[in-house]
């Protein structure tokens, strides 16, 4: 964590993921992603790959890591409490993932100007004989809209 980020900034940023994640039904439910860490600019997401998720080839079928990433890339770039939403995005498989791996996805900004912002995605093994094994890498652009995910919470200097 950046050492400038402000005790109010973090604590901003882990109560907009909180409640970003109360009623995310499509990654805390149907994915059974857990959010990890929201802060401002960064966040990061784990995943345990289950046996719905293989594809013919009986590994993590690739639209399933890229909806970890961008659930990543969504609770980063949201971390400031100024809604955000994606205007670009791409990625890269390195490797594949197999059932029962963790799969966890780091998100950290790499430039936020006016509306816009650049957010690299890291998707990676944790835990077994595989930790470590980078699965992906993710490119996201994002763009703020009108409104805040916490609707009068002001943003932290």
């Amino acid at each position: 964590m950046n050492a400038a980020i402000t005790d109010a900034a973090l604590a901003l940023a882990r109560k907009v993921g909180e409640t970003m994640f109360a009623v995310d039904n499509a990654s805390k439910d149907f994915m059974q992603m857990e959010l990890l860490t929201c802060e401002p600019g960064r966040a990061v997401m784990r995943m345990v790959v289950r046996e719905p998720m293989l594809n013919g080839h009986k590994i993590c079928h690739g639209g399933l890591i890229f909806t970890l990433a961008d659930t990543a890339f969504a609770y980063a770039c949201n971390s400031y409490n100024k809604n955000t939403v994606a205007s670009a995005c791409h990625i890269d498989f390195l490797a594949p993932a197999k059932e029962g791996e963790t799969l966890e996805a780091e998100a950290v900004e790499r430039s936020a100007s006016g509306r816009t912002g650049v957010y690299d995605i890291t998707v990676r093994t944790t835990g077994g004989k595989s930790s470590g094994k980078t699965v992906a890498l993710f490119r996201g652009k994002s763009y703020r809209i009108n409104g805040e995910v916490i609707a009068g919470l002001q943003q932290a200097d």
